[in-house]
């Protein structure tokens, strides 16, 4: 069984997410998504709208998605990636060359963004 990784917020979620975690469940047979808490989105800077448990039970209604776990700190990837036997990690490219780092424990790979979506857009069309 091949196993794949991601996290992310997934909180203003649209078919941009969407297609990020399709792509994402092709490459393997068990998709992992962990989404960041409340209190590690405080430390980040970073507001949701959504709390966890209702992104939480969003995400486990996607039919990509096989588990979803909490992100509590930067420094987790590395333990999840080793505890849960993770063959492949992936993000979005714009967080390229950010989680190279892993490479010597899986295959890392990051996505293309969808374009014409993206959560800064909707929020900024929201404002106007």
């Amino acid at each position: 069984m091949k196993k794949i990784i991601t996290y992310g917020t997934f909180d203003l979620l649209h078919w941009g997410h969407i297609r990020l975690l399709e792509r994402a469940k092709e490459l393997g047979d068990h998709l992992t998504v962990a989404i960041s808490t409340d209190e590690f989105n405080l430390l980040k800077h970073k507001e949701a709208y959504h709390s966890y448990e209702h992104r939480k039970y969003i995400l486990e209604a996607i039919k990509y998605v096989d588990e979803v776990i909490p992100e509590n700190d930067w420094e987790q990837k590395v333990e999840d990636v080793s505890n849960r036997n993770i063959d492949i990690f992936v993000m979005g490219d714009d967080w390229k060359g950010k989680f190279d780092f892993l490479s010597d424990q899986c295959e890392v790979i990051y996505l293309d963004r969808t374009e014409g979506i993206s959560t800064s857009m909707i929020k900024d069309d929201l404002m106007k």
